[in-house]
């Protein structure tokens, strides 16, 4: 998809996501020495830029940023293409995640270039650990009722689910332009395990969704509080990378050991 798709009102309005995050109880991620490069990785029902609030922020701060175009058919190819963007990096990266993209940082996040590890509302599964499973210990996220599958088994999220449950607190205009990018997904990832879980070796951030709709918010808190994840909470949809782009950038940026904006 063209990352300009969401340019013009989303760009604008971004200036406008204001707020500040209130810190959870959490412990104390080691700030690693500062870095220069930032790989975004997307979720499910998305593309590449579901980040383009945050990057000019983040490029604003002087860091080099890529967002990987995750194929979204399998953990493995998605996998695939976090490792051929991280070998592109010319050193320390920090590498961020938002919704089902937290499967595949942990998984790719063993690269020696990965400083930290950035978790957005993100599944955070332990190697080997049944993610759908995990989530059955919670109440059900209301977006999954939403999910249809076509005859040839790729998945995506029905309108209505997507702009009320999905992307919630994205004014009516902008949750239905991210859903005309809505990217399928293949149903070989409801199955998917991870073999690494890279957040046992590297540094980790957390953004909790307080509002969110797709993964249950205390889901969230609980693998924040496994990973022992520096957390933030922020009163958002799933899609606080859009909602509150300031914010989600201000803790990239921390896990970077750069000042916040």
């Amino acid at each position: 998809m063209n990352f300009r798709l969401f340019s013009g009102a989303l760009v604008i309005l971004s200036i406008m996501s204001t707020g500040n995050a209130a810190w959870a109880q959490s412990s104390p991620a080691t700030h690693p020495a500062p870095v220069t490069n930032v790989v975004l990785v997307h979720g499910l029902y998305a593309d590449g830029s579901s980040w383009e609030k945050v990057i000019p922020l983040l490029q604003a701060a002087g860091l080099h940023v890529t967002s990987v175009q995750n194929p979204t058919t399998s953990l493995d190819a998605d996998v695939d293409a976090v490792k051929r963007a991280l070998a592109q990096q010319d050193g320390p990266t920090v590498l961020v995640a938002h919704s089902y993209g937290g499967m595949v940082i942990s998984q790719a996040g063993d690269d020696p270039k990965v400083t930290g590890l950035v978790y957005i509302a993100a599944r955070a599964p332990e190697a080997g650990e049944d993610y759908p499973a995990l989530t059955h210990k919670f109440p059900a996220a209301p977006a999954a009722a939403g999910l249809q599958w076509s005859s040839d088994g790729y998945g995506k999220l029905s309108e209505s689910a997507f702009v009320k449950d999905f992307a919630g607190d994205l004014p009516a205009a902008q949750a239905q332009a991210y859903y005309a990018v809505q990217q399928p997904m293949g149903k070989a990832i409801t199955s998917a395990k991870t073999t690494i879980a890279a957040w046992h070796d590297k540094p980790t951030w957390y953004a909790v969704s307080t509002e969110d709709r797709t993964i249950n918010p205390d889901l969230e808190r609980f693998m924040a509080n496994r990973m022992k994840a520096h957390t933030v909470d922020i009163a958002s949809s799933h899609v606080s990378l859009l909602s509150h782009p300031e914010e989600v950038a201000n803790l990239i940026l921390t896990a970077a050991g750069r000042p916040a904006q």
